[in-house]
């Protein structure tokens, strides 16, 4: 049963008398030839496990199946589970959890699952709700450490923010962030045509390739991370003001420590790379 056809999804959410939930940014993409690519293009193989992050009603996790060693299927929404079970039945390599993907360890389940006795190599492949976009990504980047890289759609907007360079209107905390962990690359553009119902906006692919370590070292992770959310959060503060106000300091030695840097003191955060970013939080640790 391809549940990429909208009159087959249509029919069978009749059937079981389900309907798309709002609340959990359910719009399931029918169109098979952009299932198809992303699940080419994903990196799935047989000697990889899967894990794919709301299934919905199955049409992507059929094509994952076929080319996976075994795929893991999560999703919140419980009342999908015998249309799910129905539509997967052929693919005996498939395990459904019905969870929130924020409060499941991915690693150790998906070794429970396929009764395995260590954490298997594997791969993400989704279409992630817009609601919970960036808490999924920060998620897979900083808590999945044996994952070898992760395919999602998202909103074309978020997208776009993740990829921006600085200077521009898009760049900020995500894309930063994002950069410390991974390589990311566009793969695709989604009208909002392609799913079911329709959704306000496009969306797109992205995959993050994850570093084998963070993209910059720093003297404390924790206080980077921390003055990249302040700075951000005020964006139309000078960097100058941002680092005298977190470092706790008057604006005279913040500048002098600014300038060593080669960083213009009325320059705003969006203007720094995250090579600058570090350098910067490190000499105000000195």
């Amino acid at each position: 049963m391809q549940t990429s056809s909208p009159a087959v999804l249509r029919s069978l959410m009749e059937q079981y008398g389900i309907y798309p939930k709002k609340r959990w940014g359910q719009n399931f993409l029918v169109d098979n030839n952009i299932l198809q690519r992303i699940s080419e293009l994903s990196g799935a193989h047989t000697g990889l496990y899967t894990v794919e992050i709301g299934p919905g009603m199955g049409a992507l996790t059929q094509l994952l199946a076929q080319q996976s060693r075994g795929v893991l299927a999560i999703d919140i929404d419980e009342t999908l589970q015998a249309p799910l079970e129905e539509v997967l039945a052929p693919y005996t390599n498939v395990r459904l959890v019905f969870a929130d993907i924020l409060k499941v360890d991915v690693e150790q389940e998906l070794a429970r699952q396929f009764q395995l006795d260590h954490i298997p190599e594997y791969i993400v492949c989704a279409n992630i709700p817009y609601n919970i976009t960036t808490p999924i990504i920060f998620y897979l980047l900083e808590k999945c450490p044996h994952m070898q890289g992760a395919t999602l759609m998202m909103q074309k907007e978020v997208a776009q923010r993740i990829i921006a360079g600085p200077g521009s209107k898009d760049y900020g905390l995500l894309t930063l962030m994002t950069s410390y962990y991974a390589d990311t690359r566009w793969l695709l553009t989604v009208s909002r045509n392609c799913f079911y119902p329709r959704p306000e906006v496009d969306s797109a692919v992205l995959q993050f390739t994850p570093l084998p370590q963070p993209r910059v070292q720093v003297k404390d992770e924790e206080v980077f991370k921390a003055f990249l959310r302040t700075a951000f959060q005020q964006r139309r503060k000078t960097i100058l003001n941002s680092c005298a106000s977190f470092f706790d300091i008057s604006k005279d030695e913040a500048q002098a420590k600014l300038e060593q840097l080669g960083i213009k003191p009325n320059q705003r955060p969006e203007e720094l790379s995250l090579e600058e970013m570090a350098s910067l939080v490190d000499r105000f640790l000195d």
